[in-house]
């Protein structure tokens, strides 16, 4: 027989997922008497569960609609079903908030039974997501990890791979994890440099907790807009500035915040900062922004984009010295 605690989890859990049980439904699956599920609803009413109760031989108990509950109770099936599911909106970005479902999957897996959180470490480890092309995949393991580190307020000693493939270990104190849509960016302060860092979380190939507790006095105000600048001003052979003539709130949507950096030229026109492989690579990018605008520097990628505008303007441009086929044609004449 079930101990009355156990007895009382087994009661909130049915209670949650009908809108009503009669008392004679609750005795039967709960494997007890009727006078000990009435008993037992007394004890829950007394813990601050609203539940209400209808006379009568078909009466019955159901949750107060609309009511904040005590504490959530879900079986092993149900709370693993909820891990996985909030794992992949975090990856996934499905729910907007990836913050929220990472918050959220990190407080889950720090309760789960032993017995929960195994299996959901196998899944982990047999499940493959699909990335987008050319983008490097993370770990769900990882991301938890980083998101934990971030809630320790402790300074961790990490091993983390560049963008051009440079291994280095380092001391940080982490502070956020942000997603942009396509990657997820690890903030923190690097303590030998003494200032704040974006770290692709792709590239952490290692995060060990140093012990020490570190209070940030000093966090970025805004992690997201440091990760956008970051980003926007990465590592890119060549950078171009552009003008174009739409305002800053249509010229974000043309060129997200972590392509390019944004400069408001009055209220009609914007000028944007944006890297690139090459001149060819940019004058590529920029024309497929079909928006009207003035590249104000390098003048290499100015004539790049002059080449391919006379290019595709000669491709479409019907010309008078290009007979048709028909006028090659000779004559044709009766009898011949």
């Amino acid at each position: 027989m079930l101990s009355t605690s156990a007895r009382l989890l087994r009661l909130v859990s049915l209670l949650a997922v009908r809108p009503a049980w009669t008392c004679g439904e609750l005795a039967e699956r709960i494997e007890v008497t009727e006078r000990t599920v009435r008993r037992d609803i007394a004890r829950l009413r007394e813990l601050g569960y609203a539940i209400e109760s209808d006379p009568g031989p078909w009466g019955g108990y159901r949750l107060r609609p609309g009511t904040r509950t005590p504490p959530l109770i879900l079986d092993d099936e149900e709370a693993l079903a909820v891990a996985v599911g909030l794992r992949e909106a975090a990856l996934s970005g499905a729910l907007g908030g990836d913050q929220a479902a990472l918050s959220a999957l990190l407080k889950l897996r720090q309760v789960l039974p032993r017995r929960v959180a195994d299996r959901l470490g196998d899944m982990d480890a047999a499940f493959v997501q699909t990335p987008r092309a050319g983008e490097p995949q993370i770990a769900p393991g990882m991301l938890l990890e980083l998101a934990a580190a971030c809630r320790r307020a402790e300074r961790a000693r990490m091993a983390y791979r560049d963008w051009e493939g440079r291994a280095s270990v380092r001391d940080v104190d982490p502070y956020r994890l942000v997603h942009t849509g396509r990657r997820w960016y690890f903030v923190a302060r690097d303590v030998e440099r003494g200032e704040w860092r974006t770290f692709r979380a792709d590239r952490v190939e290692r995060l060990q907790p140093t012990g020490r507790p570190v209070e940030l006095t000093d966090p970025p105000p805004d992690p997201a807009l440091l990760v956008s600048r970051s980003v926007a001003t990465g590592p890119y052979p060549l950078r171009a500035t552009v003008r174009i003539a739409v305002p800053m709130e249509q010229a974000l949507r043309l060129i997200p915040a972590t392509v390019g950096s944004h400069r408001a030229e009055g209220p009609d026109a914007t000028v944007v900062e944006v890297g690139g492989p090459d001149a060819e690579g940019l004058a590529r990018y920029l024309l497929g922004l079909g928006s009207p605008l003035r590249v104000l520097a390098p003048g290499s990628v100015r004539e790049a984009l002059l080449r391919r505008m006379r290019a595709l303007i000669d491709e479409n441009t019907d010309r008078p010295n290009k007979a048709s086929k028909a006028d090659k044609e000779p004559e044709q004449t009766c009898g011949s």
